[in-house]
């Protein structure tokens, strides 16, 4: 491996940086998604809205406060701020949560993007030492044209072997933030129904 390494020329030191920095990213928004996943509390979420549904605010605010879940989270700045704007304070809180969901994201796609390009400025490199060895050794001496062949053909490989697991990791948590963004909206939309209906019927009485 370290053969290789050292083949691919000086691109492979950038490649090898991005390698760590796709790695790093992945094992931690890895660590980040179990971590949310175990303090998802369906059963909570559901005795929140049943407790919104019976018109006790009190009661459900100190249920969602207590909890982790971050639709909990949600709906709980919605309750606190409810005789205020209840919408405008879930959109707020839920913007928060999608903004935790989606840090690093970027770092990721930059990686999937610039490993190819590294390894095709490998590529370009290597071809480019490949002709000048060429015409300076003729065509008597083909084997000292393979190195820079070696160059490029080396790098082109690392650069799509880290794009490619990043780019399903990247597509893994965006697919899962989304999901996650679906339940916001879905619990925060039940949430003002249940607001909605309970102040109408109050006004009608």
């Amino acid at each position: 491996m370290l053969d290789y390494f050292l083949k691919g020329g000086p691109v492979m030191y950038p490649l090898l940086l991005c390698s760590l920095i796709a790695f790093t990213f992945v094992i931690e928004r890895i660590i980040f998604w179990v971590r949310e996943e175990k303090r998802r509390n369906q059963n909570l979420v559901d005795e929140v809205l049943n407790f919104a549904e019976k018109g006790d605010y009190q009661k459900a605010a100190e249920m969602a406060g207590g909890c982790g879940d971050y639709v909990a989270k949600v709906l709980f700045s919605g309750l606190v701020h409810r005789d205020f704007s209840l919408t405008s304070a879930m959109e707020m809180a839920a913007a928060e949560e999608t903004k935790r969901m989606k840090k690093y994201l970027s770092i990721l796609d930059t990686m999937v993007t610039l490993s190819p390009l590294l390894g095709i400025l490998g590529t370009v490199t290597g071809i480019i030492h490949s002709f000048e060895l060429l015409g300076s050794t003729g065509i008597e001496h083909p084997e000292a044209v393979t190195a820079g062949i070696a160059e490029a053909l080396i790098t082109t490989a690392a650069g799509l072997i880290i794009a490619i697991p990043t780019l399903f990791s990247y597509n893994y948590f965006l697919s899962k933030t989304d999901d996650a963004i679906l339940n916001m909206e879905k619990y925060g939309t039940d949430l003002e129904i249940v607001f909605e209906k309970n102040r109408s019927g109050v006004k009608s009485q």
